[in-house]
C-alpha cells in the first residue's frame, strides 16, 4: 500500500502541471477572431467563443432539439514549445443553424475536425477549405447545395468526408482520387450526376463508400476492386446500372453490402463466397436469373432469383431473411425456421404449405410471411396459404381501414357516417402477415436499417399533442420495403379507391426536422400507379392530410393495394432509420352499385365533364323527366313525342313570348353564335338580367337529345369557369335553354377571332385567375376534342376529359383552334403538329406570336408538356386531374414524355379528323352549310358541319 502512495502523488503532480499549463494558455487572437467569424457565418449567435478557457459557451438559450446535440470547441495546447493552444475541433451538430459554411477556416492552420451535422446551413461549400490540414469534415444533413468544389483533393490528410442529405449536384471531381489517406465517403441523398470518375479507384484505404439515392449514370465501376480494405459498401437507387462485376469476390472484408434498385443486364448472382465476414446483405437487382446460391443473407428481395433455397443459408443463425419479391420454387425447408428469426418469403413460387406444416405453426420466437408465397389456383389460398377454410360465405362490397390508428367513425361530406376499423393493436414485425376478422389484411416486409433498434416496434406512427388533423390522419403505418393491405372476398366489379395519407413524422419548420424526404412507389393489382410518390408535394406541406384516387377492377375477388420503397428519399431525418411508405387510411367502395357496410351507404360514381353525363346529374334528371307535364307537348310531332312522352320538368321556367321580347323576336343582329343544334341570342329580360338563349332545333332528334343532356349536366355543375344555366322554355316544338351572358364572348372568341375581337388575353389570364374571367367550354361531342376511345369506339374512360383538358390547354397556349388549324407541313390539326414538335423540343413554335415577349416561356412550356401528357393516345398512360393540377402548380416534376410510335400504324387521335376531311373533300357540292356524313365504327355517330366547326354526337344504341 505504502509503494502505491508515490505513484499516487506522481500522478497528482502531473495532473496540475498539466492544468496549471493550460490555466496559463490561450488561444491566439486571431484564431479567436476566426472561430468568431465562422460562428458568424453560421449564425450560431447564441454561443460566444472564449480564448482563455478554450470554450465555447452558450449566453442565450436555445432548444436542444436532439439528444445528440452537441455545440463544442476542442483546443491542443501541446502543439509546439509555446504557450498557445490551438483550435483543433469545431463541433455544432443537431440545432439548426441556418447561416452558411465558412471560408475562413482556412485560417485556423491546426484545424483537423469540422462537424455541422443535423443543421439547417445553406450555401455551397468553399473551396478555401482546400488550404486546410482537416482530417475529418462532415456536413450531413442541410441545404448544401452546389457542385463538391475540386479543391478538396487537396486536403490530402483528410480521412473522412461526409456530405450526406444535402442538395450537392455536379459530378463527382476527379481530384478527390489523391485522397490516399480517405476511408470514409458518404455522399448518400444528394442531386449527382455523371459517371464515378476512375480516379477513385485509387483510394485503396477506403472501407465506407456511399452513393444511395443519387442520379449517377454508368454501370458499377470495376475499381471498387482496388478498395481492398471495404466494409461497407452502399449503392440503392445511386443511378448506377448493373451488371454487379464479377470481381466484387475480392472484396472479402465486406461486413455491410447494400446494392439495390439497380437496373441492368441479367446475370448471375454475384460471388460473395469470400466474404466471409459478411453480416448485412441487400440485394435488390431485379435481373438475376441463377440459383440462389448466396452464403450469408438478409436482404434479396424483389429479384428474379429462381430455383429452391441454398442448402449454404440452412443452419446459419441469421436473423433476418428476406426473400421477397423473387421466382424461387420447392419445399420451404424445417432448417430455415431458425429460433428468433423473421424470414420474409411473400412473393415467391414456393410449393404450398398447408396449414399443418411446420412453417404455418404460431411460433412466438419465429415470423414467418407467407403472403402470395405460393401459386395454387386458389386466389384466397395464395393470399392466405395457411387458412384452412377459404370458401367466401359473404362476399363485402367495400373496405375502409384506419391504418395504425382504432376503430374510429368519420363524417363525410355527405353526411354519411363511415366506420374506419383500425389495426393499431398488430404488432409491427420485420415479417408480419395480419389477417382481420372482416375479410382484409396486411403484408409487411422489412427492418429499419441504422435504427440501432431491434424490438421492431416502430410500425405505427401517431401524431403527439394537439393538432388540428382529422383523427384519421393522425396515425399511420409504416413499412422499411413493402407494405400490401388486401381484401379478399370482395364482390368483382369496378372499384374506386381512395389511398389517405399525411407525412406526420417530419416537421413544418425551419430545422433539420423539415429537410426528410419521404419517397416510395403504389401498385394496385400488381400495376404500379405511383412512381416517386412524395406526400408532401401531394398535399402542399407537412402534416397535411391528402387523398388520392384511383381505379381498381376486381376479377378474382381479391384487392391488393402495395406500397414499396425503391431506395429514394432520406433514411436520417428526422433521426436514423426513417424512411419507407405511410399510409393513414384506404376507403374503397363500388362504382356498380350502392353498398351498405359498417354503418355506411354510400354510392360511388365516375364522372365525365365535357363527353358524359355524370350519373348523380343523371338521376336528378330522371326526376326532372318524371314531372315533365305531358300537356306542354301537344303540338309536337309524333317523332318528338317519343322522346318526351311521359316527362315533365320542375325548373325555372320562361314563356316564349318572355324570351322573343328579350330577343327582339330573335333577331339577327342579337345573334351571337351558332352551334350544331343551333343558334345563340343575347337578350335581355325585363328586370335588365342579361341572358343567353339557346334555340335548338325542333325538327332533329339529336337537339331533343343535346337537350336533356345539357339540363342534366350544366344544373347539375357550378364552377367559376363554366357558363350557368338560368333555366329552361318548353312551349309546343321549341325548345330554348337559357344561360347567363359573357360579356367577353367565350374563350374560343378571344383566342381564335382575334381580328373581329377588341379582347387580347395576356399570358397571366390564360393562366386564368377566378376573379379576371369566366370560360366556357364547347359541348360535349366536338371532334378534336374527344379523347380517341370514345370518337372511334364509343368506350367513355375516365381519362376522357383529361384529353379534352390537353387540347383545350394547347389551345390556350397557341391562341389557334385545334380543328381548323392546319399547319404548313403535312400535319392534321394543332395536336398533331405539337406531338411532331415535342421530338425536337421547340415548345415555343406553338406559343402565340400575338404576346411576344410578355409570355412566361417556362410556364407555357410546362404548360405544353402536361397538354401532351392528357393527350396521349392510350388512357392508361394519362396523368389524372389530380396530377395535373399538381404540376401546373409546380408541386411535381412534369415526367419525360415518351413520343408515341407511329410507324406501323396510324395515330388514332387523328384518325377521325382525317377521315371526315377526306368526306368532306369528296363532297363537291358543299357551300358552306350544314351537311351530315356517317362516320362508320363500331358506334353509331352522326357528323354534323356547319363552317369550320365540327360536332360530333354520339347516339347510344342501348335502351335507358
Amino acid at each position: 500500500m505504502a509503494e502505491s502512495i508515490p505513484g499516487f502523488m506522481l500522478f497528482l503532480t502531473l495532473a496540475f502541471l498539466i492544468s496549471l499549463r493550460f490555466s496559463e494558455s490561450t488561444v491566439p487572437p486571431q484564431e479567436v477572431v476566426t472561430v468568431s467569424n465562422i460562428l458568424a457565418d453560421m449564425n450560431a449567435t447564441s454561443w460566444r467563443f472564449n480564448g482563455e478557457s478554450c470554450n465555447l459557451e452558450m449566453i442565450f438559450q436555445v432548444p436542444r432539439l436532439s439528444s445528440e446535440a452537441n455545440a463544442s470547441i476542442g483546443c491542443d495546447c501541446n502543439i509546439g514549445n509555446n504557450t498557445d493552444c490551438h483550435v483543433v475541433r469545431i463541433t455544432h451538430k443537431w440545432y439548426s443553424l441556418d447561416g452558411i459554411l465558412s471560408p475562413e477556416m482556412a485560417k485556423l492552420p491546426y484545424l483537423r475536425s469540422f462537424d455541422v451535422a443535423y443543421n439547417y446551413l445553406q450555401g455551397t461549400i468553399p473551396p478555401e477549405w482546400g488550404l486546410t490540414r482537416l482530417q475529418d469534415i462532415s456536413i450531413l444533413g442541410n441545404r448544401i447545395s452546389g457542385a463538391i468544389p475540386p479543391e478538396l483533393g487537396n486536403i490530402t490528410t483528410l480521412t473522412r468526408l461526409d456530405c450526406e442529405a444535402n442538395y450537392l449536384s455536379g459530378t463527382i471531381p476527379p481530384e478527390l482520387g489523391k485522397l490516399y489517406n480517405l476511408k470514409h465517403l458518404m455522399l448518400s441523398s444528394n442531386r449527382f450526376t455523371g459517371r464515378l470518375p476512375p480516379a477513385l479507384g485509387q483510394l485503396g484505404n477506403l472501407t465506407n463508400f456511399r452513393i444511395n439515392e443519387c442520379n449517377f449514370s454508368g454501370p458499377i465501376p470495376d475499381f471498387i476492386q482496388n478498395w481492398k480494405q471495404l466494409n461497407r459498401l452502399e449503392m440503392v437507387a445511386s443511378g448506377l446500372t448493373g451488371p454487379i462485376p464479377s470481381n466484387i469476390n475480392l472484396l472479402e472484408s465486406l461486413i455491410d453490402l447494400r446494392l439495390g434498385d439497380i437496373t441492368g443486364p441479367s446475370q448471375q448472382f454475384p460471388p460473395l463466397e469470400n466474404a466471409t465476414a459478411l453480416i448485412r446483405l441487400i440485394l435488390r437487382i431485379a435481373t438475376f436469373l441463377e440459383n440462389y446460391r448466396i452464403i450469408f443473407g438478409k436482404d434479396v428481395s424483389f429479384n428474379n432469383l429462381v430455383g429452391g433455397i441454398s442448402d449454404s443459408v440452412l443452419g446459419r443463425s441469421l436473423r433476418y431473411v428476406f426473400l421477397t419479391g423473387n421466382m424461387l420454387s420447392g419445399d420451404i425447408p424445417d432448417e430455415l425456421l431458425v429460433n428468433g428469426a423473421a424470414i420474409d418469403l411473400s412473393y415467391n413460387n414456393f410449393t404450398w404449405q398447408e396449414p399443418n406444416q411446420p412453417s404455418c405453426e404460431q411460433n412466438t420466437n419465429t415470423y414467418v410471411n407467407l403472403f402470395r408465397s405460393s401459386s395454387t389456383g386458389n386466389p384466397i389460398q395464395d393470399v392466405l396459404p395457411c387458412k384452412e377454410d377459404t370458401t367466401c360465405r359473404r362476399y363485402a362490397c367495400s373496405v375502409h381501414v384506419n391504418c395504425g390508428g382504432n376503430d374510429v367513425t368519420v363524417r363525410e361530406s355527405n353526411g354519411q357516417s363511415v366506420l374506419y376499423k383500425g389495426d393499431a393493436d398488430v404488432d409491427g414485425g420485420a415479417a408480419k402477415l395480419y389477417e382481420s376478422d372482416k375479410n382484409w389484411g396486411f403484408s409487411s416486409t422489412g427492418d429499419f436499417m441504422d435504427d440501432n433498434v431491434y424490438q421492431n416496434t416502430r410500425y405505427v406512427e401517431s401524431l403527439q399533442g394537439n393538432t388540428s388533423l382529422p383523427q384519421l390522419y393522425t396515425t399511420a403505418r409504416l413499412s422499411p420495403i413493402t407494405l400490401t393491405y388486401f381484401s379478399y372476398c370482395l364482390e368483382n366489379g369496378e372499384y374506386l379507391v381512395n389511398l389517405h395519407f399525411a407525412e406526420i413524422v417530419f416537421i413544418n419548420d425551419t430545422t433539420f426536422r423539415s429537410l426528410g424526404r419521404r419517397i416510395f412507389d403504389i401498385y394496385i393489382q400488381g400495376q404500379r400507379v405511383k412512381r416517386n410518390f412524395n406526400i408532401q408535394e401531394a398535399a402542399g406541406g407537412f402534416g397535411r392530410p391528402v387523398v388520392v384516387p384511383f381505379n381498381a377492377s376486381v376479377t378474382n375477388n381479391i384487392l391488393e393495394i402495395r406500397f414499396y420503397w425503391a431506395g429514394k428519399g432520406t433514411t436520417r431525418f428526422p433521426r436514423r432509420g426513417v424512411y419507407g411508405p405511410l399510409v393513414s387510411a384506404i376507403d374503397v367502395d363500388p362504382y356498380f352499385k350502392t353498398c351498405s357496410e359498417g354503418g355506411k351507404k354510400k354510392n360511388k360514381v365516375a364522372v365525365f365533364i365535357g363527353v358524359g353525363v355524370a350519373v348523380p346529374c343523371l338521376v336528378l334528371l330522371l326526376i326532372l323527366i318524371i314531372l315533365w307535364r305531358r300537356k306542354s307537348f301537344k303540338g309536337r310531332n309524333r317523332a318528338n313525342d317519343k322522346d318526351f312522352e311521359g316527362m315533365s320538368m320542375k325548373t325555372i321556367s320562361f314563356s316564349y313570348k318572355q324570351l322573343k321580347s328579350a330577343t327582339d323576336n330573335f333577331s339577327r343582329s342579337n345573334k351571337i353564335g351558332e352551334g350544331g343544334f343551333g343558334p345563340v341570342y343575347k337578350g335581355t329580360l325585363g328586370d335588365g338580367t342579361v341572358i343567353a338563349v339557346k334555340q335548338l332545333s325542333a325538327q332533329s332528334r339529336q337537339g331533343n337529345r343535346e337537350f336533356l343532356n345539357e339540363i342534366g349536366v350544366i344544373s347539375c355543375l357550378q364552377h367559376p369557369n363554366l357558363v350557368k344555366l338560368h333555366g329552361c322554355c318548353i312551349e309546343e316544338d321549341q325548345l330554348l335553354l337559357v344561360y347567363e351572358y359573357m360579356e367577353n364572348n367565350s374563350l374560343a372568341n378571344a383566342l381564335f377571332e382575334s381580328k373581329k375581337s377588341l379582347l387580347m388575353l395576356d399570358w397571366a389570364t390564360r393562366l386564368n385567375e377566378e376573379e379576371k374571367t369566366h370560360v366556357s367550354t364547347r359541348v360535349a361531342g366536338t371532334i378534336g376534342y374527344m379523347a380517341p376511345e370514345y370518337a372511334l369506339w364509343g368506350y367513355l374512360s375516365d381519362k376522357a376529359d383529361v384529353y379534352s383538358f390537353g387540347v383545350l390547354a394547347l389551345e390556350i397556349v397557341s391562341g389557334k383552334k385545334n380543328n381548323s388549324y392546319v399547319p404548313i407541313n403535312d400535319c392534321i390539326c394543332l395536336l398533331d403538329w405539337a406531338c411532331r414538335l415535342e421530338t425536337s423540343k421547340q415548345y415555343e413554335e406553338l406559343f402565340d406570336e400575338r404576346l411576344e415577349s410578355r409570355i412566361n416561356k417556362e410556364e407555357a412550356e410546362t404548360v405544353v408538356k402536361v397538354a401532351l401528357l392528357c393527350t396521349n393516345g392510350s388512357a392508361s398512360v394519362r396523368p389524372t386531374m389530380t396530377e395535373v393540377v399538381s404540376m401546373l402548380d409546380g408541386k411535381t416534376c412534369v415526367p419525360e414524355i415518351i413520343p408515341e410510335s407511329n410507324e406501323y400504324s396510324e395515330d388514332l387521335r387523328f384518325k377521325a379528323m382525317r377521315d371526315f376531311r377526306r368526306e368532306m373533300k369528296g363532297q363537291n357540292s358543299y357551300s358552306g352549310g350544314q351537311t351530315q356524313t356517317t362516320i362508320p365504327t363500331g358506334t353509331n355517330y352522326s357528323l354534323t358541319s356547319s363552317d369550320d366547326q365540327f360536332e360530333i354526337q354520339s347516339v347510344d344504341t342501348r335502351s335507358y
